[in-house]
């Protein structure tokens, strides 16, 4: 049954003239490069989260030695979130047809009989089967969350997270398997190309070329790159990215008129509650607490910095001015006035993931670093966390928390 020809099994069902050890290798290359730069700095994104600092910043779990890369993550440049997260995204973004060309130049492959020959041949079936199963997996989570289609089982993170290791841990067993091959493969001329089980032993005429093929992915990959790059630049070029879910105009006008994720009303924010008669802030440390009401918060010593909000979903403001009270000298009013402390900062926000966020003392320590009270001017509107909310020079958006009530100084 397996060399019916109406079957997928029998070689004589694929007939595209195109597929073949060269243009497969084309492809190979390209996401071997593309592929490492997205674990690199998928790795990296992770870090920026300090999961190893407290276990509200981790939604993964048993991570064990997965974790071993972890570092304090740095305040600057103001930019780097903006920077690594950008290139994540847009990359992975631009990759899309790159990969799906990838599968479909192999797609005989999968339906070759008998499934497993050998011992050593089954295990490269499962290593092939991991490879594309996890690169499915790691591309449509990846595309759905910055769309904001949040319909995973559990929790984005871990997903993507361990998902990753096992993509990433077939594709550098392939790689090392098949890279030099393929390199030797791209070197030689079409012509000179030799017969594999990729060529269809009875092809159809061709209508492209497979030049043409390799162009056909590649403008497209093209077109995604610049229907969505202009999300993590943000500011004006936020219009050239209609394709991602952040893209065209800011959302409004006036000093607030910048990019939000969660709105008050979203995040099930009570107008009563940031109100000047109930709000207060609640600072505790090495001395015990005090409470100060935005009034108070007011009085105290005002700094500002023009600072960027960079999301893990890629997007990114431009630089905004903020206004505030630095945190190094919160931490001062309740005896921290040495070395910094690492905070818990935590919301009025009651549900939901990062109500309550930790942040390392570096990033108490920056003089950058606010409790902001007011940006461009202009006191914080409520979606952008009034009355007063965090905002920490390169770290992630979810990580500079809105509608602060309580701040905790201490070891974490």
């Amino acid at each position: 049954m397996r060399d019916h020809p109406r079957l997928p099994t029998a070689p004589g069902f694929w007939r595209s003239p195109l597929r073949g050890p060269w243009f497969t290798s084309v492809l190979g290359l390209v996401l071997l490069a593309g592929v490492t730069v997205l674990f690199v700095t998928g790795l990296v994104s992770y870090a920026a989260y300090n999961p190893d600092l407290s276990p509200v910043n981790d939604t993964t779990p048993d991570k064990g030695v997965l974790g071993f890369y972890l570092f304090p993550w740095p305040t600057g440049p103001v930019w780097l979130y903006r920077f690594t997260q950008g290139v994540h995204v847009t990359l992975g973004v631009t990759l899309v047809p790159v990969l799906l060309a990838k599968l479909w130049s192999v797609v005989p492959r999968l339906f070759t009989l008998p499934p497993a020959r050998s011992l050593a041949h089954a295990l490269e079936r499962l290593s092939l089967l991991l490879l594309v199963g996890g690169g499915l997996f790691e591309f449509t989570t990846g595309v759905l969350n910055i769309q904001l289609a949040y319909v995973f089982p559990g929790s984005f993170y871990p997903l993507h997270f361990y998902g990753a290791w096992v993509f990433f841990a077939a594709f550098t067993a392939h790689a090392v398997l098949k890279a030099p091959a393929a390199v030797r493969t791209v070197r030689r001329r079409l012509r000179e190309q030799p017969e594999s089980d990729l060529t269809a032993p009875r092809p159809d005429p061709p209508t492209v070329s497979r030049r043409g093929a390799l162009w056909l992915a590649g403008g497209g990959s093209l077109l995604l790159f610049l229907t969505t790059v202009g999300q993590s630049l943000g500011g004006p070029f936020r219009r050239t990215a209609p394709l991602a879910p952040h893209g065209g105009p800011d959302p409004g006008g006036g000093p607030n008129g910048f990019q939000i994720n969660k709105t008050a009303a979203y995040a099930g924010i009570d107008p009563a509650e940031t109100g000047a008669e109930a709000w207060r802030l609640v600072v505790t440390g090495r001395t015990g607490t005090v409470r100060l009401s935005r009034a108070e918060l007011l009085r105290l010593p005002q700094h500002s910095s023009s600072l960027p909000i960079a999301c893990v979903e890629g997007w990114s403001t431009a630089d905004q001015w903020w206004r505030g009270v630095r945190l190094r000298d919160l931490a001062a009013l309740v005896g921290h006035d040495g070395a910094a402390p690492d905070v818990l900062v935590e919301s009025l926000q009651r549900h939901g993931a990062f109500r309550r966020a930790a942040l390392r003392a570096n990033q108490v320590a920056d003089g950058r670093s606010l409790l902001a009270l007011s940006v461009n001017g202009e006191d914080l509107s409520l979606d952008h966390g009034s009355p007063a909310r965090v905002i920490v020079p390169a770290a992630p958006g979810v990580l500079n928390t809105k509608w602060v009530a309580r701040l905790t100084f201490g070891d974490l």
